[in-house]
């Protein structure tokens, strides 16, 4: 062994190897990165290692380069070791001496060890001295035993370096998750590096998955705030040691992974020194340890380091977050629910960090006003599905993550993180590709507990093109809804009536008799009202005014909400009425909506209901409540019982107030329009001011924008304006119309229309539609024109009294008189003529009045008038279920 010369000796710690006679030495840190000397092992010289690919081609490896690099780098790279150096000093800064490091308490020169060996060449040029005669010996002892480079076959001890795969995407999915051994080569920053990857020497750049640390800007090199600190910090612990790569993805030309070092995570350590952040873009990736990496985080920005030294604490991140279990009774959209205590109390909760699919076009006008979004925008109605079939009247655990306080209009959004069992349901609805994570930012502390978890869903998602992130873009649903129209709903009746019981899902509950249910076999909605019973009135927001409700009313509506919402039911269809809306039985897990109702005294039982199967058990249920005294019941009385003879006539029971009408208008012989005598000169000065004033101001052609069931102004055939609401948007050139004070509807071009004068638009409405009592159309079509002409040749011109005798689901049903013919009631006229069927309802009251019309009609059966003529039209008119067919 030499004996170290006696020449100024420095200290430090050795950085890197930049070959086997070269090294770079660092000082001791003092308030930042400590200064840096590069020294050359003078009197010898080492294989050459091979350079990346430049203009010139790439360079090899000389045999042995990489040993000798190998031998210096495990010997001292990352310990304190003795140097001397001569005065000499190249341009490039580059210094020549000896380097000794201690072994068993003596120190030793790394030359000798490197010249023994067989991996470098004495210098042989110069001067002679006693010190490279030394050397040269060193080399002729390696040499006499075939040591190293001198030995046979120096060839076989050359890289086969690979400098960038040539495919990285299939290089990262070939490897993906994998664990690689390699030495770091370099440190471009705090969190991007090269390294070499072994035994296949690969040289890939690297940088690390889930977290950004301060760089260098590209114009200047120069740092950003604690660059060069974290480079220090990460050169001081990685370069040239020997770590574990695991694989997780790719960036640009870049592989995202985690590097870990026998004493631990790189990244994990960079965020606990506050040196670096977690990024939602790439924390996804990581395979194992986003927890540790994000508790890391929360620790240091505790502790105020570095980066955080000013850092201030969310309301969210600081407070408690609350914990509790509830049952979900509503699933609102794709991305939030609502919840019901153990109190009772409902409460509205949003999926955190969890954005629901959105619509990609403008949505038109009219799909927003009828809150078509669910079915119109593509995968929502999907998403909605998936959390309903999971969740709708299950028990969750909810821990609320943050508030987001009302602002802009919005109201205050509580947003947590919902639990089914161990599953995160949100985590499980953005795996299946039905909705996104939302992007927070940097600095917002305000997201999801399993942020990391729903990024690693996204990705995984993305990856198998599920959902919204497929290539073609979704479809929306083409949903029929059958109750749009009066027309259309009869014309499915039939339909609907041949199917039995049909499956659906009740979407929305307008009260405790009305529902709104989607079918999906057909993929249609439709507006369904209970049969057999009549519910008292919810409360309700009508045209801007609110209605109160009747006794009851709310606790009807809640139960039915609370029983079948979003609940999948089967439905029995038997009729529908004017309004187009259908009328059917429900049924939840085989229980009878309708007989739910009556027996918590929430609804009475409607007179239809006598012909149906149910009828028994709804009635029997009915007269326990009134025998409990219970809700609608509290105040009941019944009836006091008296001998017959004194019993009060059917007559005097029925309620008799006419009023004098015109009937302006005649839909069928059952149906028509009327305007009050009284209030005919208010309409003939309003008709006068109407046209007057738009003669005046004569509107411009195409200025009005029609909407649905707006109230506005028509020119009608004969020249004149009238006062109208728009029924239907036919087309863009067509609207059916209402002509309000009249009862008539018509087409009207879109030009023909304007805006209602203020002035014009105090007067209600003067036509009223009713329907004859106990009475309807033949079925035969021919009989039902001649029944039509009947009725119009009995109320022409003139004024007529008319009697309200009972209403059936807000249609008002009447008698109506002439009292000027010898027969005054009109329909007792036409059924004795043979032009009108009875309707035999069993209402006491009107007991009489429909003995009446059942012998005015028999003696039309005797007498073979008109649809008698054959004999009985009503042998196929059976009632199914307490309704007629439609005609």
């Amino acid at each position: 062994m030499a004996e170290a010369p006696r020449t100024q000796y420095h200290t430090g710690v050795v950085k890197q190897i930049q070959s086997g006679d070269t090294l770079i030495i660092r000082g001791q840190p003092r308030g930042g990165p400590p200064p840096e000397r590069i020294v050359g092992l003078s009197g010898i010289t080492a294989p050459r290692l091979a350079r990346r690919q430049d203009a010139e081609g790439q360079s090899t490896d000389e045999p042995f380069a990489w040993e000798a690099r190998e031998v210096l780098r495990t010997l001292l790279v990352g310990k304190e070791v003795k140097f001397s150096v001569t005065a000499n000093k190249t341009p490039s800064g580059k210094e020549f001496g000896s380097v000794f490091i201690s072994v068993g308490g003596e120190l030793q020169n790394v030359i000798d060890s490197l010249l023994t060996q067989g991996l470098v060449e004495a210098r042989k040029t110069g001067p002679q001295s006693e010190e490279m005669s030394r050397l040269c010996a060193l080399e002729e002892t390696a040499k006499a035993g075939n040591k190293g480079k001198w030995g046979p076959n120096p060839e076989k001890h050359i890289r086969a370096i690979k400098f960038a795969p040539e495919n990285l995407s299939q290089y990262v999915d070939k490897h993906h998750g994998k664990e690689l051994n390699g030495i770091v080569e370099y440190v471009r920053d705090a969190c991007t590096m090269r390294i070499l990857l072994l035994p296949g020497f690969e040289v890939v750049g690297v940088m690390l998955s889930g977290i950004k640390a301060p760089g260098f800007k590209r114009e200047d090199n120069s740092p950003e705030p604690f660059a060069a600190e974290a480079r220090y910090f990460v050169e001081s612990r990685l370069l040239q040691r020997s770590v574990k790569l695991r694989i997780e993805g790719s960036s640009n030309a870049y592989i995202m992974g985690t590097v870990v070092h026998p004493a631990g995570n790189i990244s994990e350590m960079l965020l606990l020194e506050g040196f670096a952040h977690c990024v939602d873009w790439s924390i996804g990736m990581v395979a194992a340890g986003r927890d540790k990496l994000r508790a890391a985080e929360r620790s240091a920005k505790e502790k105020r380091v570095r980066r955080w030294k000013d850092f201030k604490p969310s309301a969210a991140a600081t407070g408690t977050q609350k914990q509790y279990s509830a049952r979900v009774i509503e699933i609102v959209n794709a991305d939030a629910l609502k919840v019901k205590h153990a109190d009772g109390s409902v409460q509205k909760i949003f999926l955190s960090s969890v954005r629901g699919p959105r619509q990609t076009k403008e949505a038109s006008a009219e799909d927003k006003r009828g809150g078509r979004q669910l079915y119109d925008v593509p995968y929502m109605f999907e998403a909605r599905e998936f959390l309903r079939t999971k969740l709708i009247h299950k028990k969750v655990n909810v821990t609320v993550d943050y508030i987001r306080p009302a602002s802009d209009g919005f109201p205050e959004r509580v947003c947590a993180t919902v639990l089914l069992g161990e599953t995160n349901i949100a985590e499980a609805l953005i795996s299946k590709g039905l909705a996104t994570v939302l992007r927070h930012r940097q600095d917002d502390e305000e997201r999801s507990l399993s942020f990391d978890d729903l990024l690693t869903a996204e990705n995984r998602a993305k990856k198998n093109n599920k959902g919204v992130h497929q290539k073609k873009e979704g479809a929306p649903m083409r949903v029929s809804d059958l109750s749009s129209d009066s027309t259309k709903a009869k014309q499915f009746l039939s339909s609907l009536q041949r199917q039995g019981r049909i499956s659906g899902i009740v979407e929305f509950v307008a009260s405790g008799s009305r529902l709104r249910v989607f079918l999906p076999k057909d993929t249609s909605i439709l507006t369904l009202l209970l049969a057999g019973v009549s519910c008292p009135r919810a409360q309700s927001n009508r045209g801007g005014q609110l209605q109160e409700a009747e006794p009851f009313g709310d606790d009807a509506h809640a139960f039915t909400r609370d029983l079948c919402l979003q609940r999948e039911i089967s439905i029995q269809v038997d009729n529908v009425d004017r309004a187009g809306n259908f009328i059917g039985w429900v049924f939840v897990d085989e229980k009878n909506i309708s007989l739910e109702l009556v027996t918590r005294s929430l609804a009475k039982v409607h007179f239809s209901a006598d012909r149906t199967p149910y009828s028994g058990h709804l009635y029997a249920a009915e007269d326990a409540g009134k025998k409990s005294r219970d809700k609608i019941w509290k105040n009941y009385e019944p009836p006091q019982e008296v001998a017959e003879e004194a019993a009060v006539s059917d007559e005097k029971d029925r309620k008799v107030s006419y009023q004098k009408v015109v009937v302006s208008h005649a839909e069928s012989s059952t149906s028509f329009w009327v305007q009050k005598v009284e209030s005919g000169p208010q309409l003939e000065a309003l008709m006068e001011k109407l046209n007057t004033e738009l003669a005046i101001n004569p509107p411009t052609t195409g200025a009005y924008s029609p909407k649905r069931n707006d109230k506005c102004a028509a020119r009608f055939s004969d020249g004149q304006w009238y006062r109208v609401q728009i029924e239907k948007i036919i087309s863009k050139e067509e609207i059916l119309v209402l002509y309000t004070d009249y009862g008539n509807k018509e087409t009207q071009a879109v030009t023909t229309l304007c805006s209602l004068p203020a002035s014009c638009s105090g007067l209600p409405a003067q036509a009223t539609q009713y329907s004859l009592a106990c009475a309807r159309p033949p079925p035969d079509e021919d009989w039902q024109d001649d029944s039509m002409f009947a009725f119009q040749e009995a109320i022409q011109e003139k004024e007529l009294n008319l009697n309200v005798e009972y209403r059936v689901q807000g249609a008002a049903f009447v008698t109506l008189l002439d009292p000027t013919a010898e027969v005054p009631d009109i329909c007792k006229r036409l059924l004795t003529a043979g032009l009108l069927i009875v309707d035999k309802r069993r209402d006491r009251r009107l007991e009489k009045l429909v003995a009446d019309y059942i012998a005015a009609e028999q003696k039309a059966r005797t007498e073979r008038a008109c649809m008698w003529v054959h004999g009985d039209v009503t042998a196929d008119d059976a009632n199914e279920f307490g309704f007629r067919k439609a005609l």
